[in-house]
């Protein structure tokens, strides 16, 4: 029955029902629910008290001019709304409970169309079902374990159902929005399908304007159903179209529902898309979208949902196999008991490719592959920021699996292939993981020689690739990109490969991705062959350069390199010698321009020596006359003015002649030893002679400058390293003679006048023969004439000039 009622205050225990009678012959058929309405409320409440019933309560109107708040079914209660239009609107909520049911229209004549206006619509464990069209108008949708199903009939002149729910959409639980008709859900927030079971499917399906989309793992988006396929892609005509739909490149930007449209499933301006599940579809088209994530076990598929038979459709005989269909490959040839079927023929093309793949197989059986469907993302306008695909997005052919037999109960040949179908991106960036995979591959033949159906076609048309500094990776490749042919079986051919192109590349890059030419290489010209990227010409490397990497690839004939060495000096990677070489036009014109410059410095030097010697015969008549005069008139103190002198030492006398020992080179300069011999331990203190050692051994060294002019004449000119060397001896022995004569106060002799004359040590240096003596009074010349009587002054020793040094007590 039906109860109305209008209160101010009802207790809470109060239980007020208006429920069908059980029956006992038919107890899931009890009879149809009452309805109960509360005017003060504003509430309509149908119940049936957990009783099931196949029998609907009518409901002929709804309240226009005061609208309701609330509309209550529950508890197995069935409504039916038999018009052929109406409108339900409320200010509140529609919530079906626990079995609860709302039919709009009659299942013999779906043309109907019925408007649903609400805040909220909560379903749970319940379903709305439409004959007709629907026009749903809420701010959120909740459904749990519940389903929407619209029937339009089947018939175009339905029109398409609308869904808006502007905040938000959760389907929970295997809930599942349904139509056979076209179907546009729409929205302003999130639109989430949690998990296993859930789904939204329609004979063509327009998802729009949501924020965020997400399809959670096992949950389904999917148009056409299963079992519309065929009809569906007939009435579209494509199959057989050689010419690209407009609205798969340009598609409109009002993203309204458009049964007139080639798409099947089209997402429009929706930020971001997440897919954990399955969008299956003939034609799936995502327009204006920022991000595409696929995720682990998710899935973009058109695979098997193209033409099942189309341009490229391949031959079958009666009692043969049947050849592979085509697209971006040719199909694989069949072979069975020696008859051949020829696989279909390419068609499309490869560089904006938009046709779906075609199928083979028999007419009169009805055994047939179905070859992949067509996938696209993005629009030239409207490219896709970036594309992420963890999962799987795969456009393949239909394998054949079946054995064909005849009426005697032999077989037949199989059925080849299907082939691939198209997958074309609009984007600006693309990651394929590790494990994941993106495919346009063809079907399998199936047994008893039926040929491979031909590889797809797949296209990456890049959008504002940044060159030079600006260039970023576009793509990352590190699954598994494919558009290779189906196997044949037995005796059946392979379908041919399809093929992956890309939009042709800027300069300094290549290839489908648009990857940096390879180092050692430059591209000065549009376009994606490996074979653009020019070898750099070696003529202009230095051989101690390599080539460097360049930021977005080298656009110029001129590669840029550097030295492999810091000790190389840019731009042609010389040593600073080099430099030097080259900087007098080469080898050869620096050899004649040292050649003179030796020869020159040689005279030089040679013309410094002769003065050097005559200086010293100068140097040395001079001091002799000066010794000469010194010791007849010497400025000394008396003998008896030295403290601890004594008669006995005016004796004069040679003691002992030292020599230095050494080469007198620059490695190894002249030394003296330390121990004093024992002719002379009594006539020097031992500590101050082992210093004087010290010292004069300081002062015989050689500095590191003058060995290393000495290394580089030997090198240059050996002549002139020669006179270097003697110079340099000559200088040092002189150093000596000053330091004995005139520095050194003779503090290791113990005679006091030695020490008092400066005349106890002595280095003697002649053309020949330098010697240094110890000697105890000022006379060491007859010592000299005793060991050399040959000479007046000096002794000769042959013809060979060399330097020694003596000592005389």
């Amino acid at each position: 029955g039906r109860i109305s009622l209008k209160f101010y205050s009802i207790q809470q225990d109060l239980e007020i029902i208006a429920h069908g009678g059980q029956s006992f012959g038919c107890p899931q058929n009890a009879g149809a629910a009452g309805t109960i309405y509360d005017k003060s409320l504003e509430t309509l409440k149908v119940s049936n008290g957990n009783f099931t019933t196949h029998t609907e309560t009518p409901l002929l109107g709804f309240s226009v001019t005061k609208l309701w708040s609330n509309v209550l079914v529950e508890s197995n209660a069935k409504v039916l709304v038999p018009l052929l239009w109406s409108r339900v609107q409320v200010t509140g909520q529609i919530r079906l409970l626990t079995g609860g049911s709302i039919c709009f229209g009659l299942s013999e004549n779906p043309i109907s169309e019925f408007e649903l206006v609400a805040e909220e619509l909560l379903m749970s464990d319940s379903v709305i079902k439409v004959y007709g069209a629907f026009r749903m108008y809420v701010k959120v949708l909740l459904m749990w374990d519940s389903k929407i199903q619209i029937d339009g009939g089947g018939k175009d002149v339905v029109l398409a159902s609308m869904l808006e729910a502007r905040n938000l959409v959760v389907l929970k639980h295997g809930s599942v929005i349904s139509s056979n008709a076209a179907l546009g859900v729409y929205g302003q927030g999130l639109l989430n399908l949690s998990g296993p079971g859930d789904g939204i499917k329609a004979r063509q399906l327009f998802l729009s304007l949501f924020y965020n989309i997400e399809v959670g793992p096992g949950s389904v988006v999917q148009a056409p159903l299963d079992e519309d396929v065929r009809s569906s892609l007939d009435a579209l005509s494509i199959c057989e179209s050689k010419t690209c739909p407009s609205e798969l490149i340009a598609p409109p930007d009002d993203c309204h529902v458009n049964s007139s449209l080639s798409f099947t499933i089209q997402i429009c301006r929706v930020e971001d898309i997440t897919v954990g599940g399955i969008v299956k579809g003939s034609i799936i088209h995502i327009h204006r979208a920022r991000t595409v994530t696929v995720t682990d076990g998710g899935a973009i598929s058109a695979s098997e949902l193209g033409c099942k038979a189309g341009i490229g459709r391949g031959t079958f005989l009666k009692y043969g196999a049947g050849g592979g269909a085509g697209h971006g490959g040719q199909g694989g040839i069949g072979i069975y008991n020696g008859m051949t079927s020829e696989g279909g023929q390419r068609y499309g093309s490869a560089y904006l490719p938009c046709e779906l793949g075609s199928g083979t197989g028999s007419p009169e059986s009805g055994d047939d592959s179905a070859g992949g469907g067509l996938i696209v993302i993005g629009s030239m306008k409207w490219p896709l920021a970036r594309l992420l695909i963890y999962g799987s997005v795969s456009s393949d052919g239909e394998s054949n699996r079946d054995t064909i037999g005849n009426s005697s109960g032999s077989f037949k040949g199989g059925i080849g292939g299907g082939s691939g179908g198209t997958i074309l991106f609009f984007l600006q960036g693309l990651l394929v993981e590790k494990n994941s995979s993106l495919s346009a591959s063809g079907g399998k033949g199936g047994i008893h020689g039926g040929g491979g159906g031909g590889g797809g076609r797949i296209h990456f048309h890049w959008s504002n690739i940044a060159t030079g500094d600006e260039f970023v990776q576009i793509a990352s490749i590190n699954g598994t990109v494919a558009s290779s042919g189906g196997s044949g079986n037995d005796d059946g051919h392979f379908g041919e490969d399809g093929t992956i192109t890309g939009k042709e590349c800027p300069v300094g890059l290549y290839g489908t991705f648009c990857t940096e030419c390879p180092v050692g290489t430059y591209k000065n010209v549009a376009g994606s062959n490996s074979s653009l990227c020019t070898p750099c010409s070696l003529n202009a490397l230095p051989n101690r350069a390599d080539f460097i990497y360049v930021r977005g690839g080298v656009t110029q004939p001129s590669c840029p390199y550097k030295c492999i060495s810091a000790k190389y000096k840019m731009p042609n990677c010389y040593t600073p010698l080099e430099e030097v070489i080259y900087t007098f036009g080469g080898p050869w014109s620096f050899a004649v321009f040292l050649f003179f410059a030796i020869i020159l410095l040689a005279l030089i030097l040679s013309a410094v020596r002769v003065k050097i010697g005559e200086s010293e015969v100068t140097y040395r008549a001079t001091s002799a006359i000066h010794n000469d005069a010194y010791a007849s008139s010497p400025f000394l103190l008396s003998l008896a003015e030295v403290p601890g002198a004594s008669r006995a030492e005016e004796t004069q006398s040679h003691v002992h002649r030292m020599y230095f020992m050494g080469p007198n080179t620059f490695r190894e300069p002249w030394h003296l030893p330390y121990s004093p011999p024992e002719s002379i331990i009594g006539i020097v203190y031992e500590d101050a002679f082992n210093r004087f050692i010290d010292e004069i051994n300081l002062v015989a060294a050689f500095e590191w400058w003058e060995g290393s002019v000495h290394s580089i004449l030997a090198v240059l000119a050996y002549p002139c390293a020669w006179s270097w060397k003697q110079w340099r001896r000559r200088k040092k022995i002189h150093r000596l003679q000053e330091y004995v004569k005139s520095e050194y106060d003779h503090s290791c002799l113990r005679s006091c006048r030695s020490r008092a004359l400066y005349k106890g040590l002595k280095v003697s240096n002649h053309n020949l023969v330098t010697s240094f003596s110890i000697r105890t009074s000022s006379n060491c010349v007859n010592v000299f004439k005793n060991l050399w009587p040959n000479s007046p002054d000096i002794p000769g020793i042959g013809t060979q000039r060399y330097y020694s040094a003596e000592f005389h007590f």
